[in-house]
């Protein structure tokens, strides 16, 4: 990778607004590949590095929300692992459908773009998770890591979420319509979601292909992207389907990294507290506040000690 890319791509962009934010990504991406206007809620930024390439579908107020620099997820995988990035992004959530968007991925196809990689990964979340498997079908033989993708908003497929009833209107029946269709040309499609979070289970099962592993998340919640971010996994987990060694296995020990993490683990004890199990309650407690700075299960564990004390409970024996 060139130095000059490098330190372009450090730029901080926090703080600038919106006119101003999406200016200097435009001349970032002028700068080392391509702008392209899409409308008046989308664009899109080539940055031309490696062999690699990310096309990742993202929102601004993601971008905001999501990095400290106010940068698309790629950038950190352009500067640390040389890949190209090509990212979609919208202001707000439109589920990227409109006819600019499909007009640009025909032209990328027609001009045989994605063709000058040796490996493409498409990557989403929520509705960018949608988009990602959606238009995954312009480049066959790609990788596709959906987290907690939409099949579809058609009301006559699934009229049981209504979450999003103001986007019915939308038209998800014609061009890069129905996502886990299109995700049939996919060499591998991974999708992670947390079966707890009932509609976000629905949808995933709709992807059910021979190609595509389903991951399953609990008690995650309805932010699994943070999660993974926060458990500094999210990254390893793209990087590995850059290179075709993301598998269920793998993915599985990277979630581990979830036993740190203070927003999984009090989602946990949550659980566990509504389903009354007190004996796993006392044993998540006691590794807990073992291994980790966290007042609220030490002190959960301390209660359940006393209790234990009085003749009210039993706890797991000490090893």
């Amino acid at each position: 990778m060139q130095q000059d890319t490098m330190d372009t791509l450090d730029e901080d962009l926090s703080g600038l607004k919106p006119v101003q934010w999406q200016a200097r990504m435009a001349a970032l991406a002028e700068e080392n590949g391509m702008y392209q206007p899409l409308g008046n809620r989308h664009f899109a930024s080539f940055i031309d590095q490696g062999n690699t390439l990310l096309v990742s579908f993202e929102t601004i107020q993601g971008i905001h929300n999501l990095s400290d620099l106010a940068q698309p997820l790629g950038f950190d995988l352009v500067k640390n692992l040389g890949w190209s990035h090509l990212c979609i992004i919208s202001n707000g959530d439109t589920w990227f459908r409109n006819e600019r968007i499909y007009g640009f991925f025909d032209q990328l196809i027609d001009d045989g773009f994605f063709d000058e990689f040796d490996k493409v990964v498409f990557y989403g979340a929520g509705p960018c998770g949608y988009a990602a498997a959606a238009f995954s079908v312009a480049a066959p033989g790609s990788t596709v890591v959906a987290i907690q993708p939409q099949a579809t908003l058609d009301p006559r497929l699934t009229d049981w979420d209504d979450r999003f009833t103001e986007m019915r209107r939308l038209n998800f029946s014609d061009r890069y319509g129905f996502a886990p269709d299109m995700m049939d040309a996919a060499k591998q499609g991974f999708v992670i979601y947390d079966p707890s979070e009932r509609l976000d289970s629905m949808h995933a099962a709709l992807f059910a292909r021979k190609n595509v592993t389903r991951l399953r998340t609990p008690n995650l919640g309805s932010t699994v992207q943070t999660r993974l971010i926060e458990m500094e996994i999210l990254y390893n987990i793209i990087a590995l389907a850059g290179t075709d060694k993301l598998t269920e296995r793998r993915f599985f020990q990277l979630y581990r990294a979830r036993r740190n993490n203070g927003p999984y683990l009090r989602r946990l004890l949550a659980r566990l507290d509504q389903d009354d199990r007190l004996y796993l309650v006392a044993l998540l407690c006691r590794n807990v506040a073992s291994r980790l700075r966290a007042p609220r299960f030490r002190r959960r564990w301390q209660e359940l000690q006393k209790s234990a004390e009085e003749g009210h409970v039993k706890l797991p024996p000490e090893f």
